[in-house]
């Protein structure tokens, strides 16, 4: 009998988190079946995910009723529903986090998207979501712009778990992890224990290949030269990988050394690098590729329920994250060559998610205020 691809991804140091959560999965004791034969650990949503699970079906409606019956406000309605969905993903996962002494077991939550922009309101809004949840294996995920840099330090220091979000570029990656570490320290320096504060850096990798790939196209179609034009055509595929590889290289030389080490000896633990987006939109490209190409020690996949699986109906698991990566420089250097601008690309990439996240929420905030609504209406 053919073994579980999820579950063999342990023994080379990854967690497989769900990209996903919904009512019905709480409610049918499906997660707690992924947990148990799958070895899921983990647990991820933003405002698409709630938006589209609240937006579809009626296994929010009696609850939405109830609290619009007792005088909820659309903001009461939204902070109850996601809080109790999240609350009680975290129920489900805690025996996972005991098992791992504080390891795994994580569920994130998002802070809004629409104060990505604002430091002190991100750490506001962090903070009074972490006192409600009241689980030490809530993670409360920080966008990693210019202004959720701070705010990341400062959760940090302040014992909050973080999941920094939208990352593209493996320069910011590096601020990233830097701040985790200064909070780290500042926390440490107060004479506070940082044994039990955990941290996952998300790299979005699908949406890199989906945009290189689009400039690829157009530069291939330009070129009157067969050569050049073959050149191009060859990089179709590589950069998400390559960006991925060249962000865990990063990370093994950021958390090692004397500084980290310091850190070690009070119980720290990695910040781990996060996966996410890695399901395979191009269908040129084998379903699993996002999966399979980033198997290695100390991280995270976050996987939505279609690539779950088909991972786990035909993946293949060897270690592949700490080769090739003189490939991934090339790769690099190759698309810098034909004209493609990485840097333009992530910083592209991280204002439209940001938009995206906040066009999300916003229509997660107005699918619920339709609903109330109209049960105000009935009344």
């Amino acid at each position: 009998m053919r073994s579980n691809p999820l579950v063999e991804l342990h023994k080379y140091g990854q967690s497989v988190w769900l990209d996903q959560i919904s009512r019905s999965l709480l409610t049918t004791g499906e997660l707690k079946r992924l947990i148990d034969e799958d070895g899921l650990r983990g647990m991820t949503s933003n405002p698409t995910i709630f938006q589209k699970a609240i937006g579809r079906g009626d296994d929010y409606a009696e609850e939405i009723k109830q609290l619009v019956q007792s005088g909820g406000s659309v903001a009461d309605v939204y902070e109850a529903v996601v809080v109790k969905d999240i609350g009680a993903a975290a129920d489900v996962f805690r025996p996972v986090y005991e098992s791992l002494g504080g390891a795994d077991g994580f569920v994130s939550l998002e802070v809004s998207p629409l104060l990505a922009n604002d430091t002190q309101a991100t750490i506001h809004e962090a903070k009074q979501l972490w006192k409600r949840l009241n689980h030490p294996n809530v993670m409360i995920k920080v966008p990693a712009t210019p202004a959720g840099l701070p705010a990341i330090e400062e959760l940090i220091a302040s014992g909050l778990n973080v999941n920094v979000t939208l990352i593209f570029a493996v320069e910011v990656y590096k601020q990233v992890a830097e701040a985790y570490i200064r909070g780290l320290e500042r926390r440490a320096q107060a004479g506070q224990p940082i044994d039990r504060i955990a941290s996952v850096a998300s790299f979005f990798v699908s949406r890199i290949d989906g945009a290189v790939d689009k400039q690829l196209e157009q530069l291939a179609g330009e070129t009157g030269d067969p050569a050049r034009q073959q050149k191009i055509e060859r990089l179709m595929g590589k950069a998400a990988i390559a960006n991925a590889k060249l962000a865990y290289e990063s990370f093994e030389t950021i958390f090692s050394g004397d500084r980290w080490q310091k850190l070690k000896q009070r119980g720290a633990k990695v910040q781990r690098p996060l996966w996410a987006s890695t399901s395979t939109k191009n269908p040129k490209y084998r379903d699993t590729l996002y999966v399979e190409e980033l198997i290695g020690p100390d991280t995270v996949n976050t996987i939505p329920m279609k690539t779950l699986e088909d991972f786990r109906n035909h993946g293949v698991v060897k270690a592949t994250l700490q080769s090739g990566v003189e490939d991934a420089h090339r790769v690099f250097a190759e698309l810098k060559d034909v004209g493609i601008d990485m840097k333009a690309v992530t910083r592209k990439l991280t204002e439209d998610g940001v938009a995206s996240f906040a066009e999300s929420f916003n229509g997660l905030i107005e699918v619920i205020k339709g609903r109330t609504e109209e049960l105000r209406r009935a009344a």
